[in-house]
């Protein structure tokens, strides 16, 4: 019996996170932003679905129209839920007064998050690794 219920509670959360729902919101090209190139003019990532299930491809850029800064995404998304996806691959960005103006790039695996009524994910892991600043890097849900 406890099995049993157990089973069921896990399962309960998965129901709501049917495949063409997600592939819905994810498949298409997305608005990107990084906070200190602009909030006014966003980038674009396009989302691609992939032969695995809940995993998804993303290739994204924005550029500044006022400098050379930018900020690029390349890798993979995995869907854990709807609001939750774990990205791997690198994050590129370059700001004027950030790293004295160089590249900084991630690589690796990291998190992008939904909270409260956000219709964005955000890099969870903001900490600038070539500066003491935070990064806020942002897929937006709606699409162009």
């Amino acid at each position: 019996m406890k099995k049993t219920l157990i089973a069921i509670l896990i399962a309960i959360p998965m129901a709501s996170f049917s495949q063409s729902n997600l592939d819905d919101k994810m498949v298409g090209t997305h608005l990107l932003s990084l906070q200190w190139i602009s909030w006014e003019y966003f980038g674009d990532a396009m989302i691609t679905s992939t032969d695995t299930e809940n995993v998804y491809e993303i290739d994204g850029t924005q550029k500044s129209t006022e400098n050379s800064d930018y900020l690029k995404i390349k890798g993979t998304l995995t869907a854990m839920n709807e609001k939750h996806l774990v990205f791997n691959g690198t994050i590129e960005t370059s700001v004027d007064h950030i790293n004295g103006g160089q590249p900084c790039n991630r690589e690796g695996e990291f998190n992008f998050k939904a909270t409260g009524q956000r219709k964005y994910w955000r890099l969870q892991e903001m900490d600038n690794p070539c500066d003491g600043v935070a990064d806020y890097v942002d897929i937006f849900f709606g699409k162009r």
